[in-house]
């Protein structure tokens, strides 16, 4: 019921507000402050875990953090992240790795990448999984990748991008979260395809919103080994608890940004 319900906000252009969560305790705040999706993110590989990349999360550590924030929720819609090496060699693996997830209480799962991703979505769809195709900057793929660097930026590449939403669209992917593309595309294929298109700097015009939670709090300071002052937030972030005089307050003046269009602003996109 609560996937329908983010199908029926996408049906009467009420914007989404997204948040990532790892915990009960922030579960509960979150839905209480009026989330619509907690995503529990492989990003804890990074803000939990101290991390420079998601690389070397696993499963059972998914599984275990699916559990805490399904602990802590009453109708929030949970999206887990399926971690890497759990999906993209063998589709059946992903279907039985997805159904664990399913099971420690996500309701959707996400998986990156286009291309012969599209082929291991259609398979976990077939078998009643909802989906979510992660494209654009995909931090699994980061070392590829070069780097945090934005996609989508050529021709050739934004058409690449546009190809693969759209093919995943037409398996009947249920979302697709862009991350780091330029809003010019991200409106694109936001009013091409079918799927609700979830944002992380890529401009106003997606269907929702999504942020790290520790993100929104200004308190991620970069990997363990690093020192605070050498990290610098990405373009994309906003430290909601600045402004605000509690974490809850702050958690609903992002919902409320999202919801009223004033996040994220152009200072935010690319």
């Amino acid at each position: 019921m609560s996937l329908k319900k983010i199908q029926s906000m996408h049906a009467h252009a009420e914007k989404i507000a997204m948040l990532t969560c790892y915990d009960s305790s922030f579960a509960k705040l979150s839905e209480a402050a009026g989330v619509d999706v907690l995503l529990v993110g492989d990003s804890l590989g990074m803000v939990l875990q101290g991390a420079e990349n998601t690389l070397s999360v696993t499963m059972e550590e998914m599984e275990y953090h699916t559990k805490s924030v399904a602990a802590g929720i009453k109708s929030c819609c949970i999206m887990t992240d399926m971690p890497i090496g759990s999906y993209e060699h063998d589709k059946d693996i992903a279907l039985i790795n997805a159904k664990k997830l399913i099971a420690a209480g996500a309701d959707i799962v996400k998986i990156e990448g286009g291309g012969k991703m599209v082929e291991t979505a259609q398979h976990l769809i077939n078998n009643g999984i909802p989906v979510c195709a992660h494209l654009g900057f995909t931090p699994q793929s980061v070392v590829q990748l070069g780097g945090y660097r934005i996609q989508g930026k050529t021709d050739e590449s934004a058409q690449n991008i546009l190809k693969d939403a759209v093919a995943m669209d037409n398996i009947g992917i249920n979302l697709v979260l862009l991350e780091m593309v330029p809003a010019a595309l991200a409106k694109l294929i936001t009013e091409t395809i079918n799927a609700t298109t979830i944002g992380i700097g890529a401009g106003v015009d997606c269907d929702g919103q999504v942020l790290v939670i520790q993100d929104l709090l200004g308190i991620y300071t970069g990997p363990a080994n690093k020192l605070p002052s050498d990290f610098k937030s990405p373009r994309f972030t906003k430290n909601f608890l600045a402004e605000n005089t509690s974490i809850q307050t702050a958690v609903s003046a992002y919902v409320k940004a999202v919801k009223n269009k004033t996040f994220p602003a152009l200072e935010h996109s690319y």
